[in-house]
């Protein structure tokens, strides 16, 4: 039975792929720090559904805590890691950007220096498609500069993507950096705006809409990224690359967009929430927030070309599962 490390486990993103590496046939240990940035007994939720799977372990402990990761890769010796574990929100860095060094900068280099130890047939870890930052062209392509970050976030996120390079170069670890596009679905964090949209419309309470509702994004079904990750297990990075391949010259390291390749309107996505809840929206219409991007768009071809792989679910069909698990979820 192949292992599998997953960072960030009782997380939103984290729990859905530990829910189809277990389906696929993996032993999975979950580590996680179950810190209070948002509902813990979300965190908690997650974790005991993982936990009825025999082939599951959950650890609870910091990324950031020096020689933790250490000592877990070098009794465990997983076959995979996938590093999901990560302080994230864009507006959350303006307010405590000292905990996206900790958790974000510090924590992935304890994450490298402990395969470095025990190097692991591959690593995949996570950066967002906040990296693009500045640029106006669209969609995004993995080849393009990325140098503008708009948010302390999105730049120690640019910081692991060329911190993992260094690594793979030096020590030859095998990594994938995944690029995520706008993710939502069920079991979604309550900081993101489908969890408090569909929270303020149930209860008829006002929507803050920012840049007046002018804003775009690749909205991405969770079940279509970790599809998109599970396959990428699989497509370690080699010498050989591939046609549009981001595969470094001098190094086993690539960066692949998981997205929908679909840009949304802002006010698009709003009416699907109305159709799901069949209640109206009462918008607050709101100028941009500081570190906020007007659109992403997602170039997938390098996805499909490494894995036949597109993501397809619509943000309707997307919404309305959200919306299903919302009202079972708190009885409303």
């Amino acid at each position: 039975m192949p292992k599998a490390l997953v960072t960030g486990s009782a997380g939103f993103i984290g729990y859905h792929l530990c829910r189809r590496l277990l389906a696929d046939g993996f032993e999975v240990i979950g580590l996680d720090a179950m810190t209070d940035y948002y509902d813990v007994r979300l965190k908690e939720r997650r974790e005991a559904a993982l936990l009825q799977s025999p082939a599951f372990r959950a650890v609870h402990d910091r990324v950031e805590t020096d020689g933790a990761l250490t000592q877990l890769t070098a009794t465990e010796k997983p076959d995979v890691i996938v590093h999901l574990a990560a302080q994230a929100g864009v507006r959350y860095s303006i307010d405590n950007p000292r905990s996206y060094l900790d958790a974000n900068i510090i924590g992935t280099f304890n994450l490298l220096e402990a395969v470095r130890a025990t190097p692991s047939t591959h690593l995949l870890m996570a950066s967002t498609s906040s990296v693009y930052g500045a640029n106006t062209k669209m969609p995004y392509a993995e080849g393009d500069k990325a140098d503008t970050q708009m948010s302390f976030y999105a730049a120690t996120k640019k910081a692991t993507e060329a911190m993992g390079h260094s690594y793979a170069h030096l020590y030859g670890i095998p990594i994938t950096m995944f690029r995520f596009f706008t993710v939502y679905g069920p079991w979604g964090r309550p900081d993101m705006a489908l969890f408090k949209f569909t929270k303020a419309i149930l209860n008829g309470d006002p929507i803050d809409v920012y840049n007046h509702g002018d804003m775009r994004r690749d909205f991405t079904y969770v079940d279509d990224l970790v599809h998109g990750i599970r396959l990428l297990v699989d497509a370690v990075p080699g010498s050989d690359p591939v046609a549009g391949d981001s595969l470094s010259p001098v190094a086993p390291y690539r960066v692949v967009n998981i997205g929908n390749g679909e840009p949304v309107q802002l006010l698009a996505f709003i009416e699907a929430i109305e159709a799901a809840t069949g209640k109206p929206a009462i918008k607050n219409l709101m100028d941009m927030q500081p570190g906020d991007v007007p659109a992403t768009w997602a170039d997938g071809t390098l996805l499909q070309t490494l894995t036949g792989y597109a993501p397809r679910t619509s943000v309707q069909d997307g919404v309305n599962a959200f919306v299903a698990w919302y009202r079972d979820f708190y009885q409303v």
